[in-house]
């Protein structure tokens, strides 16, 4: 037998079932088998394989063993000259398999080798080429100087940007998602360590190739995709401890020196750890920072200024660090117990809350502390600044990072398909009826420039294959789907690979056309059950400031407009939008509607939509009853109160420009 390929598999059973078709044409004319090692999966991986793929030879474990461990079982079951452990979450073109044996059979010195991976956005997976991490290769990677000088030699030695991506070598280790090689290899240096629960197993079986006398090799001339890290979203392990906690165990085994190297070795690994997780803690590390310097700040100011209109000397020494450190322990207790440190959004009403309940404890806490009971008035006025500078800076943060603002780009999905025939349009159909997220199907992209400008159920094909990457800057696509009925793998791997710089999302089609493939995330394009999601308008805190805000604008809107709701608003017609809207106060008040909110809450009985809306995006939108379902569940999933914000702000913009005319009111 040629060729023995070795896939472990935990929880992809989407990925693997994109995989293995691939596979299949590229093992075209070679004498393969392939091994899954299934890590004990609980998505139906082991059931649909045995029932779908009779042929290949499935292991089913009881346990997660790891990477390692499942993978020596799979080798040692293998029976071809040579072997090619390979991801599951990967895509083959047609001759990667042809051009790596042939590779081989071509330089006896190789023992190990990887070809070149590209990122689901066509750019290149920088793990498929890299060095060992000695102590000048690991400290450019962490102060960021391989990054800052990605083609200098000097700096740049760990990922090797500095060398043609188009080009074949020999280098210190490739990843771990493919890695081929012959037997006679495999039967000298023996299988993966089985200490690496995964990751650094891939560096740690290249050191050992090479340290019995083989060379690694990358090889340029085919290409696959790979997904990345799809069965670590899968599993409950941090694989970031994991991932650092190998790079320990690599260089304690393999990296001999002094003391001095390892040191320098272990805290690189330990800074980019640290820096790996407070990035990752970002919005909950950095709020946190900035509320406990404001809060000081405001304290310390609060004092100088109060002590400018009354005689009082401010703190005593002795109590100076008591002051600085106990009450903002207080307030950032009570925000992280209010859940105002949230790793997706900055919370003003939840901050508001924590302002008042810290003051609330603050002045508990010196009732019974009088010693430190300095001053009322010092403590009122920190707190007026500490209000405000809190939620002054949480308001420009959300301006600038767009928290909750409704905008084109956080609104609509702006995708083109790859394909002309029945599948592709079954999958314009599909995507388009789905109602939990709002795509909108530009068009289609065909092989042949003759299909240019025609239309296919009332759908353009807007350009080819060869001129897409003009078509994804001149139509703003977000994202490219493609089936996998249409293209070659050779095909899909060079549109993916001309694209690398377009910042574009590439998402396949699976065969049966029940759910699409994306480097973040595996989508169903069939609806799923309503019933079961959770969405931010039902949650008691969005309703309670959702029905807050509705209120107060309603009593505003009876007692200063509504007596004039009557007066010719729009020209002298009856019916005007911003007349709507004022008469529709009273019900807003009762509770019967909301001034932003669904134009038919009930379309999915079950389902807490929100209140009739008087506005909504369906407005802004212009959307009638058939239209409006994609809206109103988008708005129910995002709904809090900048988002009601803009639109109601959107919608009277629509209104007023509408009823008046733009000449009128100066638009």
């Amino acid at each position: 037998m040629d060729l023995s390929i070795i896939i472990v598999n935990y929880n992809v059973r989407e990925f693997i079932y994109n995989l293995l078709p691939s596979l299949k044409k590229a093992g075209e004319g070679i004498d393969y088998e392939v091994i899954i090692v299934d890590n004990a999966s609980s998505d139906g991986s082991v059931e649909s394989l045995r029932r779908d793929f009779p042929e290949i030879k499935l292991i089913p474990l009881e346990n997660n063993l790891g990477f390692s461990k499942a993978n020596n079982i799979g080798l040692r079951e293998a029976t071809g000259e040579y072997l090619l452990l390979l991801n599951p979450d990967t895509l083959l073109s047609e001759d990667t398999l042809r051009v790596m044996l042939g590779f081989f059979r071509s330089n006896p010195a190789a023992g190990l080798a990887g070809c070149k991976i590209l990122n689901p956005d066509g750019t290149l997976q920088l793990a498929c080429r890299r060095s060992f991490p000695g102590p000048w290769v690991s400290f450019c990677k962490v102060t960021g100087l391989s990054t800052l000088f990605p083609k200098s030699r000097l700096f740049a030695q760990y990922n090797l940007t500095y060398l043609d991506e188009d080009q074949t070598y020999e280098v210190d280790a490739v990843s771990g998602s493919f890695m081929m090689m012959p037997r006679k290899v495999y039967e000298k240096v023996g299988g993966l360590d089985e200490r690496f629960f995964m990751y650094g197993e891939d560096l740690d079986w290249c050191y050992r190739v090479q340290k019995a006398g083989y060379k690694v090799f990358y090889v340029h001339s085919t290409k696959i995709i790979h997904y990345k890290g799809e069965s670590t979203k899968k599993s409950s392990i941090n694989e970031t401890e994991i991932f650092y906690n190998a790079m320990h165990l690599f260089v304690e085994k393999n990296i001999p020196g002094s003391f001095l190297v390892h040191f320098i070795l272990k805290f690189a690994i330990i800074a980019r750890k640290t820096m790996a997780f407070s990035w990752k803690k970002r919005m909950i590390i950095f709020p946190a920072l900035l509320d406990g310097l404001f809060y000081n700040l405001s304290l310390f100011t609060a004092g100088h200024i109060y002590s400018n209109f009354r005689e009082w000397r401010g703190f005593p020494d002795f109590a100076t660090d008591i002051v600085y450190t106990i009450p903002i322990a207080l307030h950032l207790a009570s925000s992280a117990l209010l859940g105002v440190y949230r790793k997706d959004s900055l919370s003003i009403l939840r901050n508001t809350g924590s302002v008042i309940i810290s003051l609330v404890l603050l002045s508990f806490v010196t009732f019974f502390f009088r010693d430190f009971a300095y001053s009322r008035g010092v403590l009122l006025l920190a707190y007026a600044l500490i209000f405000t500078s809190l939620t002054f800076w949480r308001i420009i943060a959300k301006m600038l990072l767009k928290d909750g603002v409704y905008s084109e780009s956080n609104r609509r999905i702006r995708s083109v398909i790859v394909g002309t025939d029945s599948t592709a349009l079954e999958i314009a159909s599909k995507l388009s009826s789905k109602v939990t997220t709002l795509h909108s199907i530009e068009g289609f992209i065909s092989v042949s420039m003759k299909d240019v400008g025609s239309e296919i159920s009332g759908i353009k094909v807007i350009g080819t294959v060869e001129t897409i990457k003009k078509t994804i800057s001149e139509h703003r696509i977000d994202e490219v789907i493609i089936s996998s009925e249409y293209l070659s793998y050779n095909g899909m791997m060079s549109l993916v690979s001309s694209c690398q710089e377009e910042n574009i999302e590439f998402k396949l089609a699976g065969k049966n056309l029940d759910f699409i493939v994306g480097k973040s995330i595996v989508s169903l394009i069939d609806n799923i059950p309503l019933i079961d999601l959770h969405y931010n308008i039902s949650l008691p805190l969005n309703r309670f400031v959702k029905s807050f805000f509705d209120k107060k604008l309603a009593l505003l809107i009876l007692i200063f407009i509504y007596p004039f709701a009557y007066l010719p608003l729009s020209r002298g017609r009856r019916e005007s939008g911003l007349r709507n809207i004022i008469l529709g106060a009273p019900a807003v008040l009762r509770g019967k509607m909301s001034f932003v909110g669904p134009k038919d809450p009930d379309m999915f009985p079950g389902l807490y939509l929100g209140r009739k809306g008087i506005t909504g995006l369906w407005l802004i939108e212009n959307q009638q009853e058939n239209g409006s379902a994609k809206l109103d569940i988008f708005y129910a999933r995002n709904q809090n109160l900048w988002f009601d914000l803009e639109i109601l702000s959107k919608s009277l913009n629509k209104i007023i420009t509408k009823d008046y005319g733009k000449d009128n009111i100066g638009i």
